[in-house]
Formats: C-alpha cells, sequence, structure tokens
C-alpha cells in the first residue's frame, strides 16, 4: 500500500477492490503512458475541441433509458463492467447481445445469447491499437462476469460513421494485460513517466501541463529563462 492507497499486488483472486483502475485509462496508456499517469496518477485535466466532441458523442451513447430490443439483439447502453484478474472497472458504451443457441443466459430475459462490444470513437480510424485494446478490454471483463467467450466486437468512428470489426486475438489480449500490469505499478508507486515529445503532442489537451518540450532541454531552468527572454522582445 501506498500514498495513493492502491497497491499492484495481485493475488490468486486477482487484484482488490481498492486498487481498480479505470477501464478506459488503457486508451490513454497506449496513446501515451506520461497522459494516463497525468489523468488518473496527478488527477489533471483539460479540454479541447477534440475531448469535449468526443465527450458529447459518448453522452448520447451512454443513454441507458436508450436501451432497447431489435428483433434478436438486446442492446445494452452504458453497462458497468469489471475484472478482478485486470484489476479495472468501467462502462462499455453499447454490448449488443445477439440472440444465439450457445450463448449465455441473462437476469430477466429469455434464452441465449452472445455479447458483442461496441465502442463509439470521435474522428476515424487510428494507425495504433489505443481503441483496439479498449475494446478488448471491455470484451475481457464481459468474459469475466459471464463465463463465456467473446471472439470479437466492433469499434464506431463518428468521422467515418464505419464500424470497424475488431478480433480479440491472443496478440491483442496480451497487450491489454501487460498494460494494465504497467499502469497497476506506475499506481502504487505513484510515478509519472518523463515526457518525450511527438507529432501526437500538439492535438494533447494536456500540453501545457505535460510541458513535453522540456523533454530536449538541458534543464527547467534554461527552458523559462528561455520563454522569460521571448518575452521581451
Amino acid at each position: 500500500m501506498n500514498m495513493f492507497g492502491r497497491t499492484a499486488k495481485r493475488g490468486l483472486d486477482g487484484y482488490p477492490e481498492d486498487s481498480w483502475l479505470a477501464l478506459s485509462g488503457i486508451q490513454h496508456f497506449a496513446f501515451c503512458p506520461r497522459q494516463w499517469a497525468l489523468i488518473h496518477i496527478e488527477q489533471q485535466w483539460t479540454e479541447n475541441y477534440l475531448t469535449m466532441a468526443g465527450l458529447l458523442e459518448h453522452e448520447r451513447a451512454h443513454d441507458y433509458q436508450a436501451s432497447e430490443k431489435r428483433g434478436d439483439v438486446l442492446i445494452l447502453r452504458n453497462l458497468r463492467v469489471f475484472s478482478r484478474g485486470l484489476g479495472v472497472s468501467g462502462d462499455c458504451d453499447v454490448v449488443e447481445f445477439r440472440a444465439d443457441a450457445s450463448g449465455v443466459s441473462l437476469a430477466g430475459r429469455e434464452g441465449l445469447w452472445r455479447p458483442y462490444p461496441v465502442e463509439y470513437k470521435h474522428g476515424k480510424p487510428k494507425t495504433n491499437d489505443a481503441d483496439r485494446m479498449q475494446l478488448c478490454a471491455e470484451a475481457m471483463c464481459l468474459e469475466e462476469m459471464l463465463a463465456c467467450d467473446i471472439e470479437e466486437g466492433a469499434l464506431f468512428y463518428q468521422r467515418t460513421k464505419h464500424r470497424e470489426s475488431v478480433r480479440f486475438d491472443d496478440g491483442l489480449r496480451g497487450k491489454v494485460r501487460k498494460a494494465y500490469e504497467s499502469m497497476h505499478n506506475l499506481m502504487a508507486k505513484g510515478y509519472t513517466p518523463k515526457a518525450h515529445k511527438t507529432k501526437a503532442c500538439n492535438a494533447c489537451s494536456l500540453k501545457e501541463v505535460c510541458l513535453p518540450e522540456l523533454d530536449r532541454t538541458e534543464s527547467v531552468s534554461e527552458y523559462i529563462r528561455a520563454h522569460v527572454d521571448e518575452g521581451k522582445q
């Protein structure tokens, strides 16, 4: 246990609840471990037009009252999930339960159902696995809770209005487990990784908090002195 009241130790029954992380944090971590730490360890957050657009889109997807049944598909929104094995909890944007003889039973519902998670994202498909890892983590939570296997889900991008199917293969699952293990260790230590400036920093809402420019300067004092001199010109 540390000053954050958390522990990274996982027992036979998984991580204790007081050390569970936000499931969606894996998307931040896969994009930039420092960004994740600034948000989830240091509790720092600022908005830009990208984060606001994404928030509004998720509010629409998370309207639980809009849950519905369409033929053989039961659509649940804002479904709370967790995994003791991964040590995380969070919400799924949408989980489609499709009638299937080899599916699982659901409380209050007749028949058997096969879960199919769908995550809504702003913008367009990315070249990295950040979004796919978050979706896979949601599937792994559902598998643990429902005692079932989930082979695939989908990402829906607002800009393209298109679903991207995602297969939850061993490689992607391994990335999810490794990422959460690293996140638990950083949280337990209360450690924020150092900044490493990339092109992606320009679109980050935490750019002014992170100060990635410091990674290329010899010292903080020189960075401050340079900016003070600029103001005098």
